[in-house]
């Protein structure tokens, strides 16, 4: 920037480092949802087009920010973690925050486009973070579990908001599910996975592809100096044979036993290449709360 006299307004733009050596999560909350519902006609209580819309632009976010290790969703909410060695913009609260929030609105061109709000969270310990998925996963089970018994009653049961709002008031788990099944013949468990357990967006780690017997014995780094030796070994024989070349060829020997093989700069590049982990993006419908989800993918929280 040019060193000008009105330079001086930069002293005015506090930092705004997040904790380092700490896991990020990052909230992003539906801003007028009801208008952006109505305006588009979604189904209630859950309106699978919108869902997957979010899913969507979630799934774009993670493919675009490499740190971004799990997502998680629910209705008009998602959350993001990120690794705990992250180093984006600095870690900058403001500038991720801002940048996370207009890609992942970005990614729903409709109508009435929506709008969120959002927020950044440190976490210290990977106890943290599980606990904090937990909340957010339970809290789709309590949501999802009134909302469908809510506008049943609406729907089915003819009642108003007011009058289904009474009706629920200070009930609990069991006694939903016995009114969804008695009085309108819904089977709570038999509801979609979407619906109960939220959308968990997750970075797998792709299965290597299986190599041929020969490459699994020897590195490329050794299969490069093997064939080396081979070529240098065929040399020594066809010079065997002609004295004047004996002196040569015990000098190039002495030699090749100091100098290290330098492998080709492609092959080089290639061994590299084959150390790289690949991975991918994932939409899952599961339980985040139990170990299993978390013991299958120990990368997802290591540092």
């Amino acid at each position: 920037m040019a060193g000008t006299k009105f330079a001086y307004v930069r002293n005015f733009e506090l930092p705004d480092p997040l904790l380092p050596d700490t896991y990020l999560v990052c909230r992003l909350d539906g801003h007028s949802f009801h208008r952006f519902s109505e305006e588009h006609g979604f189904a209630k209580p859950n309106d699978e087009r919108a869902l997957q819309l979010m899913d969507h632009a979630a799934k774009s976010a993670m493919i675009e920010f490499k740190d971004i290790m799990l997502a998680f969703g629910e209705s008009d909410e998602f959350s993001f973690l990120f690794r705990k060695s992250t180093n984006l913009y600095n870690r900058r609260n403001a500038k991720i925050l801002t940048t996370l929030t207009s890609y992942f609105t970005s990614y729903t061109p409709l109508r009435y486009p929506p709008s969120f709000d959002g927020r950044i969270v440190v976490y210290p310990t990977e106890r943290a973070i599980r606990d904090y998925f937990s909340w957010r996963q339970a809290d789709t089970h309590i949501n999802n579990l009134y909302n469908t018994t809510f506008w049943a009653l609406i729907q089915k049961g003819r009642q108003t908001t007011t009058e289904a709002h009474a009706t629920l008031k200070g009930t609990v788990s069991s006694t939903k599910h016995e009114m969804l099944f008695s009085r309108f013949g819904i089977n709570y468990n038999e509801i979609s996975q979407r619906f109960k357990k939220g959308s968990v967006i997750v970075r797998e780690i792709v299965a290597p592809k299986s190599s041929d017997k020969d490459d699994s014995l020897e590195p490329p780094m050794l299969l490069a100096r093997s064939e080396a030796k081979q070529e240098r070994d065929k040399s020594l024989e066809c010079s065997a044979s002609d004295p004047s070349t004996s002196i040569q060829s015990q000098s190039m020997d002495k030699g090749d036993e100091t100098l290290p093989f330098d492998p080709p700069h492609q092959k080089r590049s290639m061994a590299k290449k084959k150390n790289k982990v690949e991975t991918t993006v994932e939409v899952l419908h599961c339980d985040i709360i139990s170990d299993e989800f978390w013991l299958a993918r120990p990368h997802l929280l290591e540092n």
